[in-house]
């Protein structure tokens, strides 16, 4: 109990330097509380910066990553990594297979902090303190109040993220002493109750935080509609398809917040180069005058930097066959342009997957934009065979320079420039939250409504078509055969593909499964390219030996004389041959579980539930 207590009470006391060392250096961290410190907005601006580098601290909070802070941290907890907990990407790289066995079911609960989450106090009591104390500043009411949204912005976030992870938590609004034993050694606040006050916080900041930009990258009111839109969202839907009840408060939160954004001068980012502009939302330098984007993570030479491409590079991991499936089609029927999923556009004898050249064609643009492409010419200086100096495309099997898991390479974020900066070097900005977001929040949140009209879908998904020059969404679209026995309107389907399309590799895919209930996708078998058995023999997938000049091939085939090292496992799924990704490994499909009752939550971990008892542990995880 002790632990727990000094733990909680005075961890955060030890992290302050951030905010203010020469202070700290002269007074006891307990007089932070009394009338030495709070003295003006000078004080309350320091004191603000240790909340926003505390929130984005590395190996602790999940939730302001971006691409971390140093060059490891980001292939461990980044992008990559964390969208492999969902059915976007796979990974067998040492530093996620955490992540794999999240979404394979298999995970066990942990004694301490996991990756995909913390459960760590010392930034609520950091902002409880701010709260207790800001009003001793004196200076300009304006920026006491923006200060004020700060903080009440962090609350926000940080109780939002607690209970993605956890459901219910301890909610607690005040800063512990001795006395407070009881809240400290207390059971959990029950979800509800903790959203309610969620979503007061969050609200009161948009109330607070200027409309306009002050500061270097500080908040602002439309980062806080943002977030709100974003929880409004995902606690209304939750709440519908995991039946709790009262979802319409949120689902209106999420819709009043998002009109609201929407009137302030934000725009998609479009210069007219729909093979481009998806792209350079995550390889641009400085996202600062970005109308876009409306929170980012900066990074600069000699502050922050980090090696997102380094790490897009050399991991051993790809993106699944089941999202490259959601790129739609985009071709010509009966004299018009249509967009039609794979399924339909099969049909129509306008898309084959039996080559890689054949399933990147005529398909949306954000598919080249978000993994390699054949005859991507810009990547051959990247993919080259390390010891021939040969471009190889799709990187598999034996091939050196760390080949992909799938066949489908993620280069979302990949600039060759800043790769070439080397190791912990590189520069370029993160979106934290970007006006794309929100027009696929309040688009769904309107649906979810029964209230999506043309007109609502002329403002939001067909804004991000009109990026990437794509046939509009209608009303009523044809239905993908994929998600016909989901019970879904086809339009839903259409809405939630957009998302998944538009927002992957940004934190948000495995989240969106929990909160709609679809949790049975994790248990399906993670496919690849397909790769019949002519491709062990193809020399696309080779090189000519210097010394014999034979072409010797670079992938071999599981369970065949050949195999050798890192075979390829495939499976045979409808008359068709594709990578098994986890074939042979622990994530396997035959091993692979969901367990509704249990798996929609994460566990706390045991040395918390050991230092407080009370706190309990989510259905399923009480082993």
């Amino acid at each position: 109990m002790k632990s727990l207590y000094k733990y909680m009470l005075i961890g955060a006391a030890f992290s302050l330097t951030a905010c203010n060392d020469s202070f700290l250096d002269r007074t006891p961290t307990n007089n932070l509380t009394g009338d030495v410190f709070w003295r003006t907005t000078s004080d309350l601006e320091s004191y603000c910066n240790g909340i926003y580098n505390q929130a984005a601290s590395n190996g602790t909070y999940r939730f302001m990553i971006g691409f971390h802070s140093d060059a490891y941290s980001v292939k461990v907890t980044g992008p990559y990594s964390m969208e492999a907990m969902s059915d976007n990407f796979a990974t067998m790289d040492a530093s996620q297979t955490w992540a794999a066995a999240v979404a394979a079911g298999i995970e066990n609960q942990p004694n301490g902090n996991p990756n995909y989450a913390s459960w760590d106090w010392q930034l609520l009591r950091r902002i409880n303190i701010f709260l207790e104390n800001y009003q001793k500043a004196q200076g300009s009411e304006s920026e006491i109040q923006a200060y004020l949204g700060e903080a009440l912005f962090f609350r926000a976030w940080f109780y939002f993220y607690m209970v993605q992870n956890y459901g219910d938590v301890p909610l607690i609004t005040k800063s512990l002493t001795e006395q407070d034993m009881d809240i400290l050694m207390g059971e959990r606040t029950p979800r509800k109750e903790v959203m309610k006050q969620v979503l007061k916080d969050i609200s009161d900041a948009c109330t607070y935080l200027p409309a306009e930009k002050w500061g270097d990258n500080r908040l602002t009111k439309g980062a806080a509609l943002a977030l709100k839109s974003r929880i409004g969202l995902y606690e209304g839907t939750y709440r519908k398809y995991h039946n709790l009840g009262d979802e319409t408060e949120f689902l209106d939160a999420c819709i009043a917040a998002s009109e609201e954004l929407m009137g302030m001068g934000y725009e998609i980012y479009n210069t007219g180069n729909p093979e481009s502009d998806y792209t350079q939302l995550f390889t641009t330098d400085d996202l600062s005058n970005n109308k876009e984007v409306i929170f980012y993570r900066k990074y600069e030479a000699g502050l922050k930097r980090h090696r997102m491409c380094g790490y897009t590079v050399n991991l051993r991991n790809g993106g699944t066959k089941d999202f490259v499936d959601d790129f739609l089609c985009v071709y010509e029927k009966n004299g018009q342009k249509v967009a039609n999923p794979v399924a339909i556009a099969a049909q129509d004898n306008a898309y084959s997957d039996e080559t890689p050249e054949e399933e990147f064609t005529n398909r949306d643009p954000r598919l080249s934009q978000t993994f390699l492409a054949p005859g991507n010419n810009a990547a051959k200086a990247l993919f080259k065979d390390a010891n021939l100096g040969k471009f190889t495309y799709p990187r598999l099997g034996n091939m050196t320079n760390w080949p992909t898991l799938t066949g489908y390479h993620p280069i979302k974020y990949y600039i060759r420039e800043q790769d070439k900066k080397g190791f912990d070097a590189e520069t370029h900005d993160y979106p934290l939250f970007r006006y794309a977001e929100v027009l696929l929040n309040y688009a769904e949140a309107k649906a979810e409504q029964g209230e999506c009209t043309q007109e609502v879908l002329n403002k939001t998904i067909n804004v991000l078509r009109d990026r990437v020059n794509m046939p509009h969404l209608t009303e009523n679209p044809e239905m993908d055969p994929k998600y016909a026995g989901y019970g879904l309107s086809s339009l839903l389907i259409e809405i939630r593909r957009e998302r998944r399309v538009e927002l992957s590799f940004e934190y948000l895919r495995y989240q969106d499964l929990m909160r709609w209930a679809w949790g049975d996708k994790l248990k399906d078998r993670v496919l690849g390219m397909r790769l019949e058995d002519s491709a062990f023999s193809d020399p696309r997938y080779g090189h000519e030996d210097e010394e014999t000049g034979e072409t010797k091939i670079d992938i071999t085939k599981a369970g065949t004389p050949e195999a050798g090292k890192n075979p390829i496992y495939v499976v045979t799924v409808n008359g068709k041959q594709y990578i098994d990704a986890y074939g042979g490994t622990n994530y396997a499909a035959e091993k692979r579980s969901f367990n509704p009752e249990k798996d929609y939550l994460r566990p706390i971990p045991a040395s918390a539930t050991a230092a407080n008892p009370n706190l309990g542990n989510n259905p399923g995880w009480n082993q």
